[in-house]
Formats: structure tokens, C-alpha cells, sequence
């Protein structure tokens, strides 16, 4: 029932806006005060990819939402509106796994061009706030989403899953937003294993293209992990590739931060970007990604699933049953 739910919703996302009386709305989308948006909760809140760039030409400040905390989880946008290629990096989805926040709030001092680019800080503020992996309601967000949902364990347990799949506004939130954008890349960070995630035996050049950029090495560890927003939304968005980075745990100084903001913009960047970005580097250039990845690039990959060992209550929570 949920998945005839998704695709029901996702054809309905593309239906097309009207503006209205000087107000933009289209599928529950309106405008707000000095250049902000809110999205509209409801089944009816979402537009396509295409028609996003339409409805939103100048909107810089969405509101994608409120936490069950009635928190607002915001979404900026930068780079070009008008492009064609959507990206959506998100700092945080466990609240004990904050880093990449510093890594959001990088990017958006940064000049961004050739892609449409969506930057949330985090969407699980509650957790953020309280300083708890789960939600206010001590749902683990990144174990909410259908793809091979599970309904084991119980409210408090560190991966409780939910009662049933989507059952948060955080975890609908980011469902209703990929698929209006359907962004061709997603990043989604996470702590503590200092390393960038893909599928078990896929090549991978999108991760490959961060890893490198960041100096990380790549893993598949954690692949499989049950209800992830990553495993939902390769199966939801086709040809898209949604990942996780683990960044390492601890204190981070400002050059890892800005090496891994480098390395978001390389991996969300068009292929003949990248391909520019390649050449630049064999002539002499002293950053970019390495040739080799540029050429592998112009198909879409198959994407990475899942996050992340967590530090729960001072003792380690092993990834290969709680995770990302």
C-alpha cells in the first residue's frame, strides 16, 4: 500500500502551478516574506523536478516543514534555479551526528554554478536540539522510510524504526521535497567511521569523486541497513545517486571541513563540469577531481546506501545492526 502511495504521489507532484493574485502557488508551495517559501503539508504539497524551478524562480529560503517539535527544517537554495540538474546535500538526519552541518553552512558561502543546489542543515532539528539520535518522538529518521522497512524493536531503542513507515513529519518532509526536485545527486551526512559509503560491488564514480576531493576512503559497509532514506530513494528517483559520508567523529578542523565542501561540490557537478575540472588539473591546476573519475562519469552511477555507527548514551552502536 505505502509504495502504490509513492508512485500515486509522485505522479501527482508534476502537476504544473499557477500564480495567483500576485501570490506563487503550485502544488501547495507558497511564497513568503522576503523571498522565502513554504511548503505546504498535504498530500497535495509537492511539484515536479521541472516544474520546481517555475513555481520557486527567485526563492533562496524554503520551508520545507516543522519537526514534531514544531522546529523549522529549512531548505536554501544555490547555484543556477534554472538548470536542469538538481542536488540536495543534507547535514544532518541523526542528531548525535551533527558535523555535517559545518559542512552546509560552508557550502553556502561558496559560488555555486551548473547545478540547481538545495543545502539543508538538518532534518531532525528536535534531535539536534536534545542532542539524541531519534526524533522527539524516538524515532530513528534514518530507519522511517519504506524501502525494506522494519517493525522491529520499540519507542527508545536507538534504531527503532517507527510504527509503520513514514510515520514522522521529518521523514514525510524529505520524501514530499526529493520527489519535487528529484535531484540527480543527494548527500546525506552522518558520523563516525571516516568514510564515504557506496554499494557493495558498484564502481561508484560519483563517491569516488568525493572520496577522492575529501582524501577518504571508500567502504560499502553498513549496505543493506533497513528503512534508510538513501535505499528509498535510489528506488524512488530513477537514475539518481543518493549517498551517505561518514565523516570521522570527534573535533574536525576547518580544513577538513572545507576539504569536504570541495568535495560535495565536485560530486554533485555535471559530468562535462567535471570533465573541465579534469583538464584543468592535468594542466597544472593545483585542486579538482582526479581525470580518471571524470571520464567514468557521464552515466549515472548506482548509488550508495546507508550511514553510520553512533555514539548512543557513550557506547558504540555497531553499524551492521543500528547504522547510518
Amino acid at each position: 500500500m505505502t509504495r502504490l502511495r509513492e508512485r500515486a504521489l509522485s505522479k501527482s507532484f508534476r502537476a504544473t502551478g499557477c500564480a495567483c493574485a500576485g501570490v506563487v502557488v503550485a502544488a501547495g508551495l507558497v511564497t513568503g516574506p522576503a523571498g522565502s517559501t513554504s511548503a505546504a503539508q498535504g498530500p497535495a504539497s509537492s511539484a515536479a523536478g521541472a516544474s520546481a524551478a517555475y513555481v520557486l524562480p527567485d526563492a533562496r529560503r524554503v520551508v520545507l516543514g516543522r519537526s514534531v517539535r514544531g522546529r523549522e527544517i529549512v531548505a536554501t537554495r544555490l547555484g543556477d534555479p534554472s538548470s536542469s540538474r538538481k542536488a540536495l546535500v543534507v547535514g544532518a538526519i541523526h542528531g548525535t551526528e551533527a558535523a555535517g552541518v559545518r559542512v552546509t553552512r560552508t557550502l553556502r558561502r561558496r559560488a555555486v554554478s551548473g547545478v540547481d543546489l538545495w543545502v539543508v542543515d538538518s532534518v531532525n532539528p528536535d534531535g539536534v536540539a536534545r542532542g539524541t539520535r531519534q526524533n522527539a518522538r524516538g524515532v530513528d529518521l534514518n530507519r522511517n522510510f519504506s524501502h525494506r522497512w522494519q517493525a522491529r524493536g520499540r519507542r527508545g531503542d536507538p534504531t527503532w524504526g517507527g510504527p509503520r513507515p513514514f510515520s514522522e513529519p521529518e521523514s514525510r518532509i524529505v520524501r514530499r521535497w526529493v520527489l519535487r526536485i528529484r535531484p540527480a545527486v543527494t548527500i546525506w551526512y552522518h558520523q563516525p567511521w571516516g568514510t564515504v559509503l557506496r554499494p557493495c560491488g558498484a564502481k561508484a564514480p560519483v563517491q569516488r569523486r568525493y572520496a577522492r576531493v575529501a582524501r577518504m576512503r571508500l567502504s560499502c559497509r553498513g549496505d543493506g541497513l533497513p528503512g534508510t532514506a538513501t535505499s528509498w530513494e535510489r528506488r524512488s528517483v530513477r537514475g539518481a545517486t543518493p549517498f551517505v559520508v561518514e565523516l570521522r567523529g570527534g573535533r574536525m578542523g576547518a580544513g577538513v571541513i572545507q576539504r569536504n565542501a570541495r568535495a560535495a561540490l565536485a560530486a554533485v557537478a555535471a559530468p562535462l563540469q567535471v570533465t573541465r575540472a579534469c583538464s584543468a588539473v592535468t594542466a597544472g591546476a593545483s585542486q579538482g577531481p582526479r581525470c580518471g573519475d571524470a571520464r567514468r562519469s557521464g552515466a549515472p552511477a548506482r548509488h550508495a546506501d546507508q550511514p553510520t555507527d553512533s555514539h548512543i548514551g557513550g557506547r558504540m552502536i555497531d553499524a551492521l545492526d543500528s547504522g547510518p
